[in-house]
């Protein structure tokens, strides 16, 4: 397992104003591959802000998710757990796979192979992801930490999510 210290060491912080700019030149590039977009399939969690972000761009009002477990705020597992697949009945070429970022490609290579052929973008991406997504805006380096706007809000350091805060307050792990 890799420390989150060991791993990263410089971060870029994002506000919500440059996340609302970087989704919408997102829009904007994913445009010119096609106009017809017709649904968006968002990671979940982090591609859910720039998919709704992009949805609202594209005037695409199907938005679904698919929901994998990679990593923790904590520590990094080494296995990834799928909790939530969208109904691939009516898969074609018009779908869009949104997330926030491509980072080690390990989520990305998943989703990728559950949805062949489908045109992924990200709105940040490092060096070792960014070979799996079709379309990015910024590239970061591989040893910076992306702080989003809703890790940090009001602040540009960390906060932990609410229910990590109950639990570790609570002794519970």
């Amino acid at each position: 397992m890799t420390n989150t210290a060991e791993r990263y060491h410089k971060t870029f912080s994002i506000s919500w104003e440059q996340l609302q700019n970087d989704c919408r030149a997102l829009a904007w590039k994913i445009l010119s591959f096609r106009r017809n977009w017709c649904k968006i399939i968002a990671i979940a969690r982090g591609g859910l802000i720039p998919a709704a972000i992009v949805a609202r761009e594209l005037n695409i009002s199907v938005v679904d998710t698919v929901c994998i477990s990679s990593y923790t705020l904590r520590n990094r597992n080494d296995g990834l757990d799928i909790l939530k697949r969208p109904d691939l009945a009516d898969m074609n070429d018009s779908w869009l796979i949104i997330d926030d970022l491509v980072d080690t490609g390990r989520t990305a290579k998943t989703v990728r192979q559950m949805f062949p052929g489908i045109h992924f973008a990200a709105v940040y991406a490092k060096p070792e992801g960014r070979p799996i997504v079709n379309t990015f805006i910024t590239e970061v380096s591989q040893d910076t930490w992306i702080l989003f706007p809703w890790d940090s809000f009001p602040t540009t350091s960390f906060i932990a999510p609410i229910a990590d805060t109950l639990e570790e307050a609570a002794g519970q792990p």
